[in-house]
């Protein structure tokens, strides 16, 4: 199944996050917002709906590079064709350092050993991002846009305390493949990064290739209720109860209702 565009309308829909970023803005009392930009197509509609809707003056892009990465290039030409502010914060170090600390070494005196985990790994770096964002969020008295889109939260593809860590969810109800629609609006983004093939920078594969299914699917997944396929609907249905916990508050173990 594809996307019908019919059924889509991508710029009533821009204009519509537009107007609820000016009117959540002027209920709560901000007019800054601080954006984590990668480069990819997620970070750059954000940040061109917050800077239509607040001045480009009033959005703060931040790029965190974890030492070198290959398409920084990317993070800047977005910030550049939006004329907002920006500032890069490498996290190399600080992810360096926490890793230090758990080298036999330097944790034998410290108590259990603590194996090193690839997953944890590319964790750290979404999570070291939040912090920084945090930081300089509240430096500026500014509110912290999530990235994160539908489709991701559907399926878990978010990190815990990392990106899914945010004071509004400029995204979060709508999906990849609409994303895309969207940012196709809007002249001031170059297509190109718009449409580009979105990866976590941090597995060395693409997002489609990491989760083992593609984002057509789990658009039609939720729009439509399936995708055409069962075992990939299937896939999908796990994925997206494996992963409720992120979509939610903690649990609290609630003492006083006990049979």
């Amino acid at each position: 199944m594809s996307f019908d565009p019919i059924l889509f309308d991508a710029e009533q829909v821009r204009d519509n996050l537009v107007k609820g970023v000016r009117e959540l803005a002027e209920k709560q009392g901000f007019s800054r917002v601080v954006v984590g930009i990668s480069g990819g197509k997620d970070s750059t509609v954000t940040a061109a709906i917050c800077a239509r809707a607040l001045g480009k003056e009033n959005v703060y892009g931040v790029m965190m590079p974890d030492g070198q990465q290959a398409d920084i290039a990317d993070s800047i030409r977005v910030c550049e064709a939006l004329g907002i502010q920006r500032r890069t914060v490498n996290i190399g170090a600080m992810h360096r350092a926490l890793l230090a600390e758990f080298e036999t070494e330097n944790s034998a005196a410290s108590g259990f050993e603590v194996p090193f985990s690839r997953e944890s790994n590319i964790n750290v770096g979404p999570r070291l991002r939040m912090t920084t964002l945090r930081y300089i969020a509240q430096a500026l008295g500014a509110r912290l846009v999530g990235t994160g889109n539908l489709s991701e939260s559907t399926v878990g593809y978010c990190t815990k305390d990392g990106d899914t860590s945010c004071d509004f969810a400029l995204l979060g109800a709508i999906t990849s493949v609409e994303v895309v629609e969207v940012g196709l609006t809007m002249e001031e983004l170059p297509r190109e990064l718009v449409q580009k093939t979105p990866t976590d920078g941090l597995s060395g594969m693409s997002d489609e290739e990491k989760m083992g299914i593609r984002y057509a699917d789990i658009h039609s997944f939720i729009r439509l209720g399936s995708c055409g396929d069962p075992e990939t609907d299937a896939k999908i249905q796990r994925m997206k109860n494996g992963s409720a916990h992120k979509r939610s508050m903690p649990l609290i173990i609630n003492p006083f209702d006990a049979e």
